[in-house]
């Protein structure tokens, strides 16, 4: 296999000059054929470009997006494997704006979340994407979990976190009239977005801006050609061969990977370490009956315990009016399995024999038992929220809102 994942700052040193033309694709497009473009288009041909992401979620499309507006003179192309975008992780998840509270101070993440808190809320406002900052609590309901938020509190005003704000019962029954604790930190700037809404507006201005996006074509070979095809224009400008499962192929110079939950796997097909491993979980949510649905205002979230990989169950209030509960958090035994049976043979032995699995249980085995006790049963859900509001019941609340998938780095 080639190493085809490379530097692009060389790609973008080496384009040459523009391209002109035009590309315009039709409304609805054929099995591996372009995603319609908005319009503008590029004088490469629809097989060949100078880069190509490989993921048509939110990170492959902002990646291609910024990519496309800063180096205008490129040639890009998104592959998708399924005939819409931004299907999976980026449909399926709680559609939190997080403010960057969590994080170690200093590091990249903390750094990243804070900054792209405010430049989704910038975006958003410019393109007219719908968006709630509703806010969140986190709130302390023991004794002994104090100590922990205020540490807490203290490394998000490190990171830069806007607004936040310790406070005590009362303020907590002003912001949430339902809700109890002893101690809470206020962070207003959290807020609620429709992520799938924001990646398709990044694909249309990676369109519009000459982009091109190829759906149904899952990514199965990626390889360095070793000569030229015959009587191809193209010659060995573009070296790279990327091959769906249907034998259709794209050529290009620079490949970027950003495949979710696959991406150990197309990492391995581009000829790069596969390591960290994807171990997918599955988030099962709870949905509260629209009768209920005035006991939740904004966000409500637990104190996070820093030996679990996971925040907690919480309140998560979504763009369309209804409030979800949980997540619970659950080995999947398929990487897009979102319903309890959903099976694959390969992602389970994927799982079972490369993955570091088995360090995971042991290092969180009794996390991981009252998870799935919680997945089985209702009621110890129910009991585990009731220490938030107290007013919630079993009959307040049906299965299921919506099953999300997240990958655990192993």
């Amino acid at each position: 296999m080639a190493p085809a994942l490379r530097y692009l700052g060389g790609a973008c040193a080496r384009a040459r000059g523009g391209f002109s033309g035009a590309l315009a694709w039709g409304w609805g497009p054929a099995p591996g054929a372009p995603w319609p473009l908005g319009r503008g288009g590029r004088r490469a041909s629809t097989s060949s470009f100078d880069v190509v992401i490989v993921g048509g979620g939110i990170v492959g499309l902002a990646s291609a997006r910024a990519l496309i507006l800063r180096h205008p003179a490129l040639s890009i192309g998104v592959l998708e494997k399924e005939k819409d975008l931004a299907v999976h992780q980026t449909g399926h998840n709680s559609g939190v704006i997080h403010s960057g509270i969590y994080y170690k101070p200093e590091s990249l993440k903390a750094r990243l979340c804070v900054q792209g808190a405010a430049l989704i809320y910038e975006y958003c406002n410019q393109k007219g994407i719908s968006y709630k900052q509703c806010g969140k609590l986190i709130v302390a309901v023991e004794q002994e979990e104090i100590p922990r938020l205020q540490a807490l509190y203290e490394r998000g005003l490190q990171n830069g976190v806007r607004g936040l704000r310790l406070i005590q019962p009362e303020d907590i029954k002003k912001k949430e009239p339902y809700c109890r604790g002893l101690m809470a930190i206020d962070c207003p700037y959290t807020g609620i977005v429709d992520y799938r809404q924001v990646a398709l507006s990044f694909a249309q201005d990676f369109q519009e801006a000459g982009g091109s996006v190829l759906t149904n074509f899952e990514v199965k070979e990626i390889e360095t050609a070793k000569e030229s095809p015959s009587r191809s224009k193209d010659g060995v400008t573009y070296p790279i061969v990327i091959r769906n499962t249907k034998g259709e192929e794209v050529r290009c110079q620079y490949v970027v990977t950003c495949a979710g939950l696959y991406s150990d796997r197309i990492s391995e097909l581009s000829g790069c370490n596969p390591n960290p491993r994807i171990v997918p979980f599955r988030g099962d949510y709870l949905v509260l009956k629209p009768e209920k649905r005035y006991l939740v205002k904004g966000n409500i979230y637990p104190v996070p315990d820093s030996r679990f990989p996971f925040l907690g169950v919480h309140f998560t209030p979504r763009m369309d009016g209804s409030i979800w509960l949980g997540p619970n958090a659950v080995l999947a035994l398929k990487r897009e399995g979102y319903r309890p049976f959903d099976f694959s043979a390969r992602d389970v032995m994927d799982v079972i024999i490369k993955s570091g699995l088995i360090k995971l249980v042991f290092q969180n085995f009794s996390y991981g038992v009252n998870e799935m006790y919680k997945a089985l049963f209702l009621s110890a859900t129910v009991k585990h929220l009731q220490k938030f509001i107290p007013e919630i019941t079993v009959s307040d609340i049906r299965r299921w809102a919506q099953r999300t998938l997240h990958q655990q780095l192993q």
